[in-house]
């Protein structure tokens, strides 16, 4: 940035950063980014999802996007409704979630590996019956697929959304990349392509329902207090911005009212106004640093990488 915008923007982004930093603070996930050098993890500056990733605000929105579609598969929310103390600590949930996903996309290999291996040592552990007396199991393949393909889903069409255009042949490579990390936790059958998300999407739709289950965790999501200044503001934006995602046939089982889609549309306006302040009040984050462990400038990232 041009020291002269850097200067006329500070008034603005400084308490953007103070946001950030304050909900998400850095440090606390023992990762080191900067070594070795050269080691690109497992997606590189030749990769999407490096690109992808770097975008704060689409990525807090598509996760919470994320989030809601999550809670209408019962098997999937059983694990976190039984095993999770989101009643209490969903901030610290949603610290963990995001330190997982930063994490896997910019972290070297063998730190990528060990937060992989974590996760499948934590999900082994996690069994038990929905309310219906279905069985479940956080490392049955169909359900971690499940997850993955909401969360994929809500990255890349928040990045749409509060990015930059993205075009077919970049969604699918997108999807088509960030699958690894799907796999490696133990799900099949991963889609690698927009119109196989879309596929997978209709087909499970007969299992999913809204339920008392699902009404109580969204209940929790609209009232996390994140530790910031403004905590109801940031929540109200960053919730909309998220249910703005959400695709036609989930809103329809969510019943959002006209007065909630309103409400998210003018949430969405706001954080697509507020994506380029997020993006100079935090030129040094996660891509940044990833991006020196490899040797190139953070600029690449501007711009969608060569065709394969």
């Amino acid at each position: 940035m041009p020291p002269l915008l850097h200067r006329l923007s500070r008034p603005v982004t400084a308490p953007i950063r103070r946001w950030v930093l304050d909900a998400f603070p850095r440090g606390q996930s023992g990762i080191d980014y900067d070594h070795p050098q050269g080691d690109p993890g497992w997606f590189g500056p030749g990769s999407v999802t490096w690109r992808m990733h770097a975008e704060l605000p689409s990525m807090l929105a598509g996760g919470l996007c994320a989030l809601m579609l999550q809670t209408l598969h019962p098997r999937a929310l059983a694990g976190v409704y039984d095993h999770s103390n989101f009643r209490q600590d969903l901030v610290g949930r949603l610290r963990r979630t995001t330190a997982f996903v930063a994490g896997t996309s910019y972290a070297p290999s063998a730190e990528v590996e060990a937060l992989v291996h974590k996760v499948r040592r934590i999900h082994a552990g996690i069994r038990g019956h929905t309310a219906e007396g279905e069985p479940y199991a956080a490392d049955e393949p169909q359900l971690l697929t499940w997850v993955h393909v909401t969360e994929a889903y809500g990255f890349l069409h928040g990045y749409r959304r509060y990015g930059r255009e993205v075009p077919t042949v970049i969604a699918d490579r997108y999807y088509d990349e960030y699958r690894r990390v799907a796999e490696a936790l133990g799900a099949v059958d991963v889609p690698r392509s927009e119109a196989e998300v879309d596929g997978y999407f209709r087909a499970r739709q007969p299992e999913l329902r809204v339920d008392e289950r699902s009404r109580e965790v969204l209940q929790v999501l609209s009232g996390v207090r994140l530790p910031v200044p403004v905590p109801g503001l940031s929540r109200t934006m960053f919730l909309g911005a998220g249910a703005a995602l959400l695709p036609d046939w989930a809103e329809a089982m969510l019943e959002r009212t006209v007065a909630q889609r309103a409400q998210a549309a003018a949430s969405a306006r706001l954080v697509q106004g507020m994506a380029p302040l997020f993006r100079r009040a935090l030129p040094d984050g996660l891509a940044s640093r990833a991006c020196a462990r490899v040797g190139v400038p953070v600029d690449v990232l501007s711009a969608w990488p060569p065709e394969r």
